[in-house]
């Protein structure tokens, strides 16, 4: 399995962090999915993201999205402190 990137970097994912209190989380994803430019479509009702149906799984693909997509555009996984970068991906953690 690699990990590494065509560019030659690790990959890396934004997450929530779990220390971060539910209503910072919320605020933060409300952001990142609405002024920030995430596409947060895959975690609505009936999308193939939306289970499990924790604010913390929505937060983190959220700001996952958003990192992804503006990372190489200034846009970081900071919100206000509400995640933390990872090179364990989430997808493949077992809860």
């Amino acid at each position: 399995m690699s990990y590494w990137k065509i560019s030659g970097q690790f990959e890396e994912w934004c997450i929530a962090d779990e220390q971060t209190p539910d209503d910072e989380l919320q605020r933060a994803m409300e952001w990142a999915c609405g002024k920030g430019g995430a596409d947060c479509s895959k975690i609505q009702v009936n999308q193939p993201c939306y289970l499990p149906n924790t604010l913390k799984d929505h937060a983190s693909y959220a700001f996952n999205n958003y990192y992804q997509r503006f990372k190489n555009k200034g846009g970081s996984c900071y919100f206000n402190s509400a995640a933390i970068t990872t090179d364990l991906d989430p997808s493949k953690i077992s809860k």
